[in-house]
């Protein structure tokens, strides 16, 4: 599995290098904005690892470039490994396209298991999103019409799946039997009109339908 990662920090990028490598990943890495879309560009990657905030400026320039790179048609997954959370940028680009999608904050990432299966939950077209940027996107608009008609337990496992949690994980962290949240997630799905298909692709759609509440 190919990785790009873009961090300006040389400690912490080599860093990612370093864990990313010893898992087995093939790994390449840049220092700015610039680097990565010619680095996509020559050769698309499973999944690019994107600093929000990069040079020149430190602001945006991070995440602008993840929505660019969608603008120019790649599909490939982004996972945003920031300090910051950047709320409009961050529904800018799940607005750009419904591929593997994960917004992890930095000083919050304590265990790097974790952060590992995140890096493929999103490279396999799933999501990986900590609970603070749920609830920050979530805040920022009125819920779409489709949301309204959810259940308050389907809100519930509707969050949960936006963290990346499977349904195992979220009938562990809701106290519900299995078959139970199968149902909740089937209710989602049906509630939300999503096309029956492949259930990670249908749950990426029901995901970014609830992130993307200001529609």
């Amino acid at each position: 599995m190919r990785v790009v990662i873009a961090e300006d920090s040389v400690m912490l990028r080599e860093g990612l290098v370093r864990i990313l490598a010893d898992e087995g990943f093939d790994v390449s890495s840049v220092a700015s904005p610039d680097e990565l879309l010619a680095s996509i560009e020559r050769q698309p990657p499973d999944v690019a690892i994107v600093d929000v905030r990069m040079p020149p400026s430190h602001t945006d320039e991070g995440i602008r470039a993840a929505i660019e790179i969608r603008r120019r048609g790649h599909a490939t997954p982004i996972l945003l490994f920031s300090q910051y959370i950047e709320t409009a940028r961050a529904i800018e680009l799940l607005s750009a396209g419904s591929s593997g999608f994960g917004y992890l904050l930095k000083d919050r990432v304590l265990d790097v298991d974790e952060f590992i299966d995140a890096v493929r939950r999103v490279a396999n077209g799933g999501t990986a999103i900590d609970p603070l940027i749920v609830s920050a996107l979530v805040s920022t608009g009125h819920p779409p019409d489709l949301l309204t008609s959810l259940s308050p337990r389907e809100l519930d496992v509707l969050r949960l799946m936006a963290e990346g949690l499977t349904n195992i994980a979220i009938s562990s962290r809701l106290h519900l039997a299995r078959r139970t949240v199968e149902t909740h997630v089937s209710g989602v799905f049906t509630k939300l009109r999503l096309v029956p298909t492949q259930d990670d692709h249908r749950r990426v759609q029901a995901v970014v339908t609830y992130l993307r509440n200001d529609a």
